[in-house]
């Protein structure tokens, strides 16, 4: 698909992809699906110049092909520009309404400490020769980038996007700017996190010693890793030694059920370590962090228990957030 806008809306739209960007808000989604957005009022409304209630419901419309949960992922770009035009006083149109996203049947793969323990082997069994830029790059990020995932629950975007001034060496904790949701948040690193970090900072800066990004891509000159470069290495390095499925974002659900196990046995300071799991994982409602709780062994019956009637209420049901 041209790069190219065609449609009336070209002017405005490149004022909303500049504010978007400026804000950190701004994506390879949002671009594929705005770009189709300006080609269907285009082509379909060729004789048109204004931007009607049509034109947004003919394209926002849930497909045959489609769910809630990605026609709402579509959708959601063309419902942030209606509104920056809104906010603008370019347009009366109304806002596309998001579907109800479809319940996820999705079950993540429960690792187990031989499981980890193989993974990490191979991590750090990556060789070292020949002695290319490119092979001494991926030896050196591969074992720390993975414990990251592993230790901090962060996603594996928040990872591949972290910059060298998101990343706090002397206090352990990370500034996620890039995140899922709207809201940037911080995590607290485990002190021999940050001492891994420590290391793998000083072993990369004499590869790359005006990097931007704190893991750099060998093939893109610096840049950051793609999703590509990390399910690729995840499988090679999983599958060494392992046999059933797993992916990469399945480190963030290990991350949360291994904390959630922990509070078994300690008075259930329910809450607080609640919303602290919350707030660390970058979760936008408490109805996302729900979601984990399913994946721990009775928790849901022993916090039931607990709480009574209450627990819905303290947390609600789990949206598509997560799915």
């Amino acid at each position: 698909m041209s790069k190219e806008y065609i449609s009336f809306l070209t002017q405005n739209a490149k004022e909303f992809i500049k504010f978007q960007t400026a804000s950190g808000r701004w994506n390879d989604i949002y671009d594929r699906n705005l770009r189709s957005f300006d080609r269907h009022c285009a082509t379909m409304y060729s004789d048109v110049f204004v931007l009607t209630q049509e034109m947004v419901d003919s394209w926002c419309t849930q497909r045959s092909e489609e769910n809630g949960t990605s026609c709402g992922k579509r959708v959601q770009c063309v419902r942030l520009f209606i509104r920056y035009l809104q906010c603008r006083g370019k347009t009366d149109v109304n806002e596309p309404e998001i579907p109800q996203p479809e319940s996820s049947t999705y079950i993540a793969h429960a690792f187990t400490e031989l499981e980890l323990s193989n993974f990490f082997l191979a991590c750090d069994s990556l060789p070292s020769t020949p002695r290319t830029r490119t092979i001494l790059t991926r030896k050196i990020i591969v074992p720390t980038f993975f414990r990251l995932l592993y230790s901090s629950g962060i996603r594996t975007i928040e990872a591949r996007r972290l910059g060298m001034d998101d990343v706090d060496l002397c206090n352990g904790v990370l500034n996620i700017r890039e995140s899922k949701g709207d809201d940037q948040h911080y995590v607290a690193l485990h002190e021999t996190t940050t001492e891994l970090l420590r290391q793998y900072n000083a072993a990369i800066r004499k590869l790359y010693p005006d990097r931007v990004f704190f893991f750099p891509s060998s093939k893109q000159n610096g840049k950051e890793l793609s999703p590509k470069w990390v399910n690729e290495n995840f499988n090679m390095l999983w599958y060494k030694y392992n046999t059933q499925h797993a992916i990469p974002y399945e480190l963030r659900h290990n991350y949360a059920v291994e904390n959630i196990n922990k509070w078994n046995g300690k008075g259930f300071d329910f809450l607080r370590n609640f919303l602290a799991l919350s707030k660390s994982m970058g979760h936008s409602t408490l109805q996302s962090t729900k979601y984990y709780y399913h994946l721990v062994p009775a928790m849901s019956d022993i916090l039931l228990r607990l709480t009574g009637k209450d627990f819905d209420r303290i947390v609600p049901e789990v949206d598509y957030e997560e799915s």
